[in-house]
């Protein structure tokens, strides 16, 4: 394998981006890699956003990788700031390279640069492996999440 790049997102990198993250049954059900427009008109809200890190990971000029960092200060914890980490996908010839653990070191890493003293992230419910994988990167299951659809 070659060297892997991770850095900030571009515009030409959106259709790749949302690919993997129609890639998998859950994302099947509510992607449209067909009709980018509402993607980069969001791509443009997260790149105006200095809270809003949106990174690709590249092999041999290819993404094959993803996630969100969003920084998020707050008054909780002694004002404490934390981060959230979201939308991480892996293309699915890199699944199971390391890839997946790099993009999240990289996060862990920025969170520490950001000064925050908490990295938090959801996973559906239905994403056992993803599961497995967050835990063996040390996060635990602490919190019940919850979700209103709008």
């Amino acid at each position: 394998m070659g060297d892997l790049d991770i850095r900030p997102a571009t515009a030409e990198d959106v259709p790749a981006v949302v690919a993997m993250l129609a890639d998998d049954p859950l994302g099947a059900q509510r992607e449209s890699p067909d009709d980018l427009g509402p993607y980069l008109a969001a791509f443009e809200r997260i790149t105006t956003d200095p809270n809003q890190h949106l990174v690709v990971a590249v092999r041999d000029g290819r993404v094959v990788g993803t996630l969100q960092l969003t920084i998020v200060p707050g008054l909780s914890r002694r004002g404490a700031t934390r981060s959230i980490i979201e939308g991480v996908r892996i293309h699915g010839d890199e699944r199971g390279s390391g890839l997946g653990t790099q993009l999240i070191e990289w996060a862990i890493d920025e969170s520490r640069r950001q000064d925050c003293s908490l990295v938090q992230l959801t996973s559906d419910k239905t994403r056992t492996d993803a599961h497995r994988f967050y835990e063996r990167l040390g996060f635990t299951a602490s919190h019940t999440g919850f979700k209103l659809q709008l």
